[in-house]
């Protein structure tokens, strides 16, 4: 990914924040044998540990297919991104782009055993419930749940290098971002009201 400074993220509490507020997430193995191996699965950030440490688990085959715990990864989790038309900075020249906030996790994913496997499980589900005025919980089909379990391989990812980049139009004057926004939230083609909250927000940090 092209790392331009006006656009790199280091804050840890914006990159933990990312992670959490978009949990579905791309998971990319290098294999000897296979090549590139993707699969796309939820993730949630350790709360036990500072840095971005991801928990998440996938199906046993395809644990197998990434040799899973033999080499380093890449997880990927993709934040709001849109379209952004010239014709919205109403001011020339300008071009066509996409904005974006990305967030790159690499690390050597640890296997969890069968016990903390289902623990990532269970968590899963209580971070997705919880939103719920009731929220449902595993324990509710216990026995099912861990029968299918054993198909599943949980794992953690301690990150060992992270990159993270919101390009939301911190190069342009504060008065064309104004605008852009106003065009994301307005209803239009290609409207995206979280990307406009994000790059109103982006300008505000120190």
């Amino acid at each position: 990914m092209l790392e331009q400074e006006i656009f790199r993220v280091n804050d840890p509490g914006w990159i933990r924040d990312l992670a959490r507020a978009h949990p579905w997430a791309t998971l990319i193995s290098h294999t000897p044998d296979r090549g590139l191996v993707v699969s796309h699965l939820p993730v949630l950030v350790d709360a036990s540990r500072q840095d971005p440490t991801l928990l998440s688990h996938l199906a046993r085959t395809d644990a197998e297919k990434h040799e899973l715990g033999s080499h380093e990864v890449v997880v990927v989790l993709q934040g709001p991104h849109g379209y952004i038309s010239p014709s919205w900075y109403e001011e020339t020249p300008h071009v066509p782009t996409w904005n974006f906030m990305v967030l790159h996790i690499h690390g050597r994913p640890e296997v969890l055993d069968p016990a903390d496997t289902y623990d990532v499980l269970s968590s899963t589900v209580d971070h997705f419930e919880d939103r719920f005025p009731e929220p449902w919980r595993l324990a509710l089909v216990e026995t099912y749940a861990q029968r299918i379990a054993a198909g599943v391989t949980g794992f953690r990812l301690p990150a060992t290098r992270v990159t993270a980049k919101a390009k939301l139009s911190q190069d342009e004057r504060e008065e064309v971002v104004l605008r852009l926004a106003r065009a994301l939230e307005s209803g239009r083609p290609y409207a995206g009201p979280e990307l406009a909250r994000a790059m109103r927000d982006i300008r505000r940090k120190p």
